[in-house]
């Protein structure tokens, strides 16, 4: 079978974050949603507990690409720079609820995103992909 007979795998990456630009005009995920809350000392006890132990277990997951390349999230270089889930991380995606249910008890909007091609990649490794988007 030649090349145009074969299918091609599409990948989609995965994110969660708000629906709105911060102050940098960057959209913020999940984990600066709920590190947000935790800052201003909105969160429950339970969900203070629930956020820091899940967030100590996420740095221990997997590689933060600041460590590795930390011009990564610069905004100069990088701007709007963003870190998304591949779809094959599934042991990083099964703790993600636990942060929505959070954020929805303090009426904080969030949206699901996927895409085969959110923008640029400038840091990869096996469970994530940092992008600039496309302008």
């Amino acid at each position: 079978m030649g090349l145009a007979g074969r299918r091609r795998e599409v990948v989609h990456y995965v994110r969660f974050q708000s629906p709105y630009r911060n102050g940098r005009g960057d959209f913020t995920g999940v984990f600066g949603l709920i590190n947000t809350l935790a800052r201003e000392g909105k969160l429950t006890a339970e969900q203070e507990a629930f956020r820091r132990g899940n967030n100590s277990w996420y740095n221990a997951a997997y590689t933060d690409p600041s460590t590795v390349d930390p011009t990564v999230y610069d905004h100069e270089i990088n701007p709007g720079a963003a870190a998304w889930f591949k779809p094959t991380a599934t042991h990083l995606l099964e703790r993600v609820p636990g942060y929505l249910q959070a954020l929805t008890a303090h009426g904080v909007e969030r949206r699901l995103l996927r895409s085969a091609d959110p923008g640029r990649a400038i840091y990869e490794d096996d469970v994530q992909v940092v992008l600039v988007p496309h302008r």
